[in-house]
This record gives structure tokens, sequence and C-alpha cells, in this order.
């Protein structure tokens, strides 16, 4: 397995390197548990009195994306980050347990017949 391609933008705001290595930290966790993902985008950005956050992964068979807002930088990144880690889960558990499903019940029609 390659590392994935982590990619953080700021649009509207001032760069900040330790929201850039919290949030490619992260990507890095997500893409060890997740390892059909293959690229994360990341954008964050200003918004009004706060900042938002905008995350698109992609993978084999595989495309997310999620967008939170916060008060703070790293909030936003943050929450747009479990936002992305609780759909790719849906995504992976659903890949996982309908193959499981289709052999059960294939394994069911031979017994009954």
């Amino acid at each position: 397995m390659s590392d994935p391609t982590v990619v953080v933008s700021f649009k509207d705001t001032p760069h900040s390197e330790k929201v850039r290595q919290d949030v490619e930290a992260r990507c890095a966790h997500l893409a060890l548990e997740f390892p059909e993902t293959t690229r994360f985008e990341v954008t964050l950005t200003a918004d009004g009195l706060g900042f938002s956050a905008h995350g698109h992964v992609t993978g084999r068979d595989t495309e997310v994306a999620g967008h939170a807002a916060g008060e703070h930088l790293g909030e936003a990144a943050d929450r747009m980050l479990a936002k992305l880690e609780r759909a790719l889960r849906k995504v992976h558990d659903k890949k996982i347990f309908n193959s499981r499903r289709e052999a059960r019940k294939a394994g069911n029609k031979r017994h009954g017949a």
C-alpha cells in the first residue's frame, strides 16, 4: 500500500502549519483504517466570523465528501474530518457486509434446495 496524497489548502485565511500537520496526521490515520483511500483534499477558509472546512476523499470504489464550520480553524477541520470518518466507515462497512450478506443468501439457497 502506498501513502495517500494529502492536499491541504488555505483559502482567504492565514496559513497555519500546526493545523496543516494535524490534518495530515489525521488523514494518515484514516488511510491506515481505510486502505482503499488514495487522495484526501481539504480546503480551509474564513467564513463570516468563523471558519469552514471542506473535504473530499477518493480511492478504490470510494468517493466521500463533507464540510463543517467552527469558530476556530482547527475546530472546523476536526469536525469535517469526523464527518469524513463516519462517511468512510459507512461506505467501508457497506462493502464488507454486502458481500457477507450475499454469501449468506447464496449459502441458504443451497441448503434449502
